[in-house]
């Protein structure tokens, strides 16, 4: 812009020791614009101050001057006379014909261009030789706050014809600079080697390769001064200050040296906690969601979460737009800080309509009937979300998204708005998949999750492997009732090859042919109780080399039985999600009884809990435990050997062969056993690059477990442990399961397998 008005000044100079005759001023009959190639007349009489009839005098002509210029169309402009009529010669500005970017990689050539587009730099647009400087220098700003000290940028401008020009840009970026030392000046509460290790920079480590740690950056760097900032506030250093930060560049450009100083103060604790301002739920419910005390160092973070408790309580009883504010009294006398949640709950606020929107497919009375949150009621955000992650487990949705925005001209209303993005309900899956114990499997379905919009589920599965065929025909209701009542038949035939090589179990062959009803009751929001019915019929064969407890087993009970199996059980699901979840409890107790008049009469029972707990940040704990004991009753004496548990492999005990632990039949090959027992510890470990994404899980995991003989008792002298990593990937493809293990407690008998892992596609 400087360079412009230079110019517009050197012009006006010019046109006044070259027109002195300007002051014989004349009235402009006509006007005539001369040299345009590109631009139309018109414009130029847009910007031209002057129109026929005008006196034209040296001020007229100085102002035409200057509009002309002004917009930066023309690179020279003249003024003359010819009689009574002006005469306007104008050169034109070249336009931009193309531009090409070469050598960018960190910067998207199709995002430059729209920068570059923003400010007149583009195709057809007149070539301003300072706007591409401009672009230049901000090319390499962008370039150093990402590190490259020693990119350079260089453009050229080719001439073609028409008065256009070709403009090439084209971009050395060099080696990100290295980060050689990061130095804190002025701690003395925290080692600077742990603060530093709490950063998203760092000096080059061994995985710096790959998570690219060590270039510096300088929005990387600003984040870890929030790091630390929240480092000391979060620990009662309420003065803390960041006093200056230094980044030095080393002379070839490649080393970074960042120095950090910082004035810590002193620690303050909390003295008291008080609430005031209008309390509308009981104070004592209210302190229940506090998390600071008398007498703890002070937190902001504990601070930050007590307001957004306190407010999400306000909002559970209507008061949806409370505002919390915490005020502290800061004492410099004792080093100590008392806090006061002062509370403004505003109007209690109603849910005037529920709307649903994006479901094309799935009647609005499906998505209803998992609300929590009712019109006419006050609303409760706990409802709102509650009634979010309901509509996420159906399965049908890959995103649910909820607005509450007020109703117009009332101060006491809203409308709740789902938006919901519908995946397809139904489909054809042919799969192919590998498991080490099973060897190849094939499996086909046919689906139907949301069979015409209402929520019932049809399916048809059939499944092969060496071992297993199975086939299965159903039909679920999941709201036989309007209460939540839930219904499903199936009817199934299975044929199983049990005691191939692969498996390594014991020897027999049966064929399964059942019909099943269930039913399932909710009994509070998160625990249910659910029961059924199985009509079954079962014969079995064996060959010649079967094991002496199978052929003792058939001549005391036989080969073919009808049995009828009663089923109950009691579930506590609180998880967050359905797929790999985070957070949550899971219970589950489940009984099973085969009844007379069946050829075999037994009994099972299953406790199944998994408890997920968040560490830190990013970090969780998984405990799971599973034990199962399956027994005979009445004329029955033997628990049939194909209803015993087995252990081992990637689902209970990893590092051993899949079903080989406990006890062996007389060919050596595992028996199974009528009690299990599954311990698992797992830390749920954050992945680089990965998390956001939650079909990939990373887990240090920590396994024990065992199957007992029905003559023996437990005896944990006997449970097989393992510890190793594992991980898991809900793929497009189905799912990848992969784990290293290393057995710690194991039998010179016992099969090892320390990588394991199981994989299905589909396509």
């Amino acid at each position: 812009m400087a360079d412009r008005s230079r110019c517009i000044a050197l012009w006006l100079l010019l046109a006044a020791w070259c027109v002195p005759a300007w002051a014989e001023a004349f009235v402009v009959r006509d006007i005539r614009i001369d040299g345009l190639v590109r631009i139309a007349s018109g414009t130029v009489f847009n910007y031209l101050p002057v129109k026929v009839g005008d006196t034209f005098d040296e001020t007229r002509s100085a102002a035409a001057l200057r509009a002309l210029f002004k917009t930066g169309l023309f690179s020279d402009v003249r003024i003359e006379r010819d009689g009574e009529v002006l005469v306007v010669r104008l050169t034109e500005r070249p336009a931009i014909a193309e531009i090409r970017i070469t050598g960018n990689e960190d910067i998207k050539t199709d995002d430059l261009l729209k920068g570059l587009a923003e400010i007149g730099v583009a195709g057809g647009e007149v070539f301003d030789q300072g706007r591409l400087d401009k672009v230049e220098q901000e090319l390499r700003r962008q370039y150093f706050g990402a590190g490259k000290y020693g990119v350079k940028v260089s453009s050229d401008v080719r001439p073609l014809d028409g008065n256009r020009v070709s403009v090439s840009i084209t971009v050395d970026e060099g080696e990100a600079a290295r980060i050689r030392e990061i130095n804190i000046v002025g701690n003395r509460a925290f080692e600077e080697e742990e603060l530093v290790g709490k950063f998203s920079l760092s000096t080059p480590n061994l995985f710096s390769f790959i998570t690219g740690a060590d270039k510096y950056s300088k929005q990387k760097l600003a984040g870890d001064l929030e790091t630390l900032r929240s480092i000391y506030l979060d620990n009662g250093f309420i003065n803390f200050s960041i006093d200056s930060t230094q980044v030095a560049i080393s002379p070839d450009k490649q080393g970074v040296y960042v120095t950090i100083n910082v004035t810590e103060g002193r620690q303050f604790h909390i003295k008291e906690v008080k609430l005031a301002g209008e309390l509308l739920v009981p104070e004592a419910e209210l302190f229940q969601r506090v998390q600071t005390h008398a007498g703890d160092v002070f937190s902001r973070k504990a601070v930050t979460a007590s307001q957004t408790a306190i407010t999400e309580r306000l909002g559970e009883d209507g008061y949806a737009f409370a505002n919390v504010n915490a005020i502290p009294d800061i004492s410099t006398d004792d080093d100590t800080v008392s806090i006061t949640y002062f509370m403004d709950p505003g109007k209690r606020v109603y849910v005037r309509r529920i709307t649903f929107s994006g479901n094309l497919r799935t009647r609005d009375e499906v998505l209803r009937r998992e609300m929590r949150q009712f019109e006419g009621a006050w609303i409760s955000t706990a409802a709102v979300e509650r009634s979010k992650t309901r509509l996420l487990r159906l399965g049908y949705f890959t995103e649910v998204n909820v607005e509450t925005p007020a109703v117009p001209g009332t101060t006491d209303q809203v409308d709740v708005n789902f938006t919901v993005v519908e995946q397809p309900a139904g489909n054809l899956m042919l799969g192919l998949g590998f498991s080490q114990a099973a060897g190849v499997i094939f499996n086909t379905e046919i689906s139907q999750n949301n069979f015409l919009g209402s929520g019932k589920r049809v399916d048809f599965a059939f499944n092969n492997s060496l071992i297993n065929r199975r086939f299965i025909v159903g039909l679920t209701n999941p709201y036989w009732t309007e209460d939540g009542v839930s219904r499903g038949f199936q009817i199934g035939h299975r044929e199983l090859n049990a005691g191939m090589a692969m498996a390594d179990v014991v020897r027999f062959r049966s064929r399964t042919t059942n019909a099943t009803v269930n039913f399932g009751v909710p009994i509070t929001e998160f625990n249910s109780i659910g029961f059924g019915a199985d009509v079954e019929t079962t014969s079995l064969e064996v060959g010649a080399f079967a094991a002496r407890e199978v052929t003792r087993f058939l001549e005391t009970e036989g080969s073919d039985f009808n049995l009828l199996r009663l089923r109950s059980n009691f579930t506590y699901d609180s998880r967050n999600r359905a797929i790999l979840p985070d957070r949550g409890t899971f219970q589950s107790i489940a009984a099973e009884v085969a009844v007379p008049p069946g050829g075999v009469n037994f009994y099972k029972l299953v406790y199944d809990v998994r408890w997920l707990y968040p560490l830190a940040e990013d970090y969780t704990l998984l405990l799971k435990g599973d034990v199962g004991y399956v027994d005979v009753f009445g004329t029955t004496r033997t628990v049939p050997f194909f209803e015993n548990f087995f252990a081992g492999g990637p689902r209970s005990v990893r590092g051993f062969w899949e079903f080989s632990l406990g006890p062996r039949d007389s060919t050596g090959r595992a028996l199974g056993g009528n009690l299990r027992t599954i311990g698992n510890a797992e830390v749920i470990l954050p992945i680089p690059f990965f998390r956001e994404v939650k079909s990939v899980r990373l887990s240090a995991f920590y396994d024990v477990g065992n199957v007992y003989g029905q003559d023996e008792r437990f005896d944990p002298q006997l449970l097989r442990m393992s510890m190793g990593l594992s991980g898991m990937w809900v793929s497009p493809f189905g799912l990848l399961s992969v784990s290293i293990a290393q057995p710690i407690r194991s039998e010179p008998t016992d099969r090892l397998q320390p990588f394991q892992f199981t994989f299905g596609s589909s396509f």
